[in-house]
């Protein structure tokens, strides 16, 4: 038996908070490191003999008409990853130059994230929006997080602010909340518990309450209850690419392709869902590609992840119904290389409000 949802409308803030983020020019603080010279740029020979390597790996979704342009900024980055001591974190849905060619670790938000603390180097360039770069900088206190483009924000992670959760807290007190790792700092900070697309159903269990607020995604909450019994108070978020597909799009993306595989994420709308072959995380989703190897497939999710998984599978055609994120988007190749050049756009965080926001990550990590 499934548990019951009940949806809280999201609350109008000012168009100010929206952008989840400060992003005055106070925001990036004083810089440790000095600037360095800008790399020249201009396509030679010895640029495309070094970059070979990287280009036969994405040749098969980047036209080599648009190579050149690439070359100089992927070999002046790795260059200077070297120079800053310095990884590059790619998420999933970073294009193909990106998280083929000077990435250092790629994978869903948290996965990166928890991979940073592995990692020995002093600079973390976040290839992402910017609540993941908040959440590398909650586990990773003591490095210097940058984010190429601070406007890369989130439609989950502006849906809400702490003061909307405090507001559900006092409504429904002693209700615990739980926070999908797509927020800010300022929410995770008053949560009990964070949780990814993957574990969801696990953290809301794990509680050992009949009744949990779920936030913010109102699509994840939807497909969480209906997998537990627990009822689930969600909230009227929602993610601006995965709300988009509909199901009667994929019923005939299905009719024309016979056979074709539909796998998709549960930030989708539940009847999208329903017409699909399987639902998981970004992490699940190209497990099932890479281990299963269907014919064909189709990836309701952002297309630039069909376009990474789709350079390390070959011989599996996809079916691409392409939703951008407008936000990732906005880190490039050229944002890149002037984070590491100029080391600006650096994560800083109230450390009272980091302790406890990093509390609530660190409860669901802690979680077997």
């Amino acid at each position: 038996m499934s548990g019951q949802i009940h949806l809280e409308p999201r609350a109008r803030v000012p168009a100010a908070v929206l952008t989840g983020f400060d992003v005055s020019p106070a925001f990036a603080g004083p810089s440790r490191f000095k600037a360095l010279p800008m790399p020249d740029l201009t396509y030679t020979d010895e640029i495309a003999r070094l970059t070979a390597p990287l280009y036969e790996k994405v040749k098969s979704v980047i036209p080599p008409v648009e190579w050149p342009f690439h070359a100089p900024y992927v070999a002046a980055i790795n260059r200077l990853k070297r120079e800053r001591n310095a990884v590059i974190l790619a998420h999933n849905y970073q294009t193909p130059e990106i998280y083929n060619c000077v990435a250092d670790m790629v994978g869903d938000s948290l996965q990166l994230a928890r991979m940073a603390v592995a990692s020995e180097a002093d600079v973390i360039v976040q290839g992402g929006v910017h609540f993941m770069a908040e959440t590398s900088k909650l586990l990773n206190p003591h490095k210097t997080v940058l984010i190429p483009d601070s406007r890369a924000g989130c439609s989950l992670a502006s849906s809400i602010t702490g003061a909307d959760v405090r507001l559900l807290r006092q409504r429904y007190p002693g209700v615990p909340v739980v926070a999908y790792v797509n927020t800010s700092a300022d929410v995770k900070a008053e949560v009990d518990i964070c949780c990814t697309s993957s574990n969801a159903v696990k953290v809301v269990e794990s509680l050992g309450a009949d009744t949990v607020i779920f936030l913010p995604d109102q699509y994840l909450a939807r497909n969480v209850a209906r997998q537990t019994k627990v009822r689930i108070i969600g909230w009227a978020g929602s993610c601006e690419v995965h709300e988009r597909f509909t199901a009667s799009e994929l019923n005939e993306y299905r009719a024309a392709h016979p056979g074709i595989e539909i796998i998709a994420h549960p930030e989708c709308p539940p009847d999208v869902v329903d017409v699909c072959d399987f639902t998981g995380s970004t992490a699940a989703m190209i497990d099932y590609v890479q281990t299963r190897r269907p014919k064909k497939v189709l990836m309701v999710t952002e297309c630039s992840m069909a376009d990474n998984v789709a350079a390390e599978t070959p011989g599996v055609e996809f079916v691409r119904p392409c939703n951008l994120c407008p936000h990732m988007k906005r880190i490039t190749l050229p944002k890149i290389l002037d984070a590491l050049v100029y080391m600006r756009e650096e994560i800083i965080i109230d450390p009272a409000l980091a302790l406890r926001a990093r509390r609530s990550v660190q409860r669901m990590i802690d979680l077997r």
